[in-house]
């Protein structure tokens, strides 16, 4: 069994107000193991970027606290990663320059140039990067730049990386090729992935286990859904398997059944369509470009 490394422990976050406290958070309880890959998914303003960014030692919890490797999280580390949808890009600096910032922040002293030189270059290859590293971010594609994104992220050798939402923004055939190429990471490096997201075959496509929140204010883990798909996996064999249409029918019955907001049952129905035919969209692009 796989070390468990990481402690979300009974973590509540309070937001002053002008009427009082803001419960955002209350008692979410998790720990991850070493390499595994969880997804939080749930409605906007269930608090899934404070839990983020309480792992991420951006916010300070109100109560209780994050344990990583023994040692308590309290500010923001190399330890961590943080990618976030938007790809935060220098735009000054080329796809080079912008790993190199971050890997000189951590590594400049117990790397020689040769090898901070020889890791950059060997972290934008991880992500298919290699030929456009020379390239300013407003010469290259938002996948591209995403893609800078996520090997600047690695380039720092974090314990833990933070995902959120890195793939919202992108077309559904860019957002497709940026999962491939994810889990081909995830399986070479076995770093410990948190991914927030908001798709649900996402989700069930890259987790070892989804992490399913329960609406705000006082947001808490509603359930949690272990899938036990064999890797490597492929969406196209995927779409026709029993145990993944299982998995996928289990978030949506949470999101839509479980957790819809009063009100809202008209919308809900429409959001549930738009994740099925989103998913229709992308599996046919992939199809087509297959063929």
């Amino acid at each position: 069994m796989k070390k468990e490394h990481l402690n979300i422990d009974h973590v509540s976050m309070e937001f002053p107000t002008p009427t009082g406290p803001f419960l955002a958070l209350d008692n979410v309880d998790l720990g991850i193991e070493k390499g595994e890959f969880v997804s939080l998914i749930g409605h906007s303003g269930c608090g899934k970027s404070t839990v983020l960014n309480v792992v991420a030692g951006l916010y300070q919890a109100t109560a209780g606290g994050v344990i990583l490797d023994g040692t308590e999280v309290n500010e923001p580390g190399p330890d961590r990663a943080v990618v976030f949808q938007n790809h935060s890009l220098l735009p000054w600096l080329t796809a080079y320059q912008n790993v190199e910032l971050a890997v000189k922040q951590v590594f400049n002293k117990s790397k020689s140039k040769a090898e901070i030189k020889e890791w950059i270059e060997h972290n934008l290859h991880l992500v298919h990067m290699d030929h456009a590293m020379h390239k300013r971010p407003d010469e290259i594609s938002g996948g591209m730049k995403q893609r800078v994104g996520i090997a600047r992220a690695l380039a720092m050798q974090p314990k833990v990386l933070l995902m959120d939402e890195p793939f919202g923004a992108l077309d559904a055939l860019t957002r497709a090729h940026m999962q491939e190429s994810l889990m081909e990471i995830h399986a070479d490096l076995g770093n410990t992935v948190i991914m927030i997201t908001h798709d649900v075959d996402e989700a069930v496509l890259l987790s070892d286990r989804i992490i399913m929140m329960t609406n705000g204010p006082a947001a808490t883990i509603g359930d949690i859904l272990s899938v036990e798909l064999p890797r490597p996996r492929n969406r196209v064999e995927l779409s026709d398997n029993a145990a993944y249409n299982h998995y996928r029918h289990e978030v949506l019955q949470f999101l839509y059944e479980r957790q819809r907001r009063p009100g809202e049952e008209a919308e809900a129905a429409e959001q549930a369509d738009s994740e099925s035919d989103e998913a229709s969209k992308s599996l046919s692009v992939v199809k087509s470009e297959a063929a």
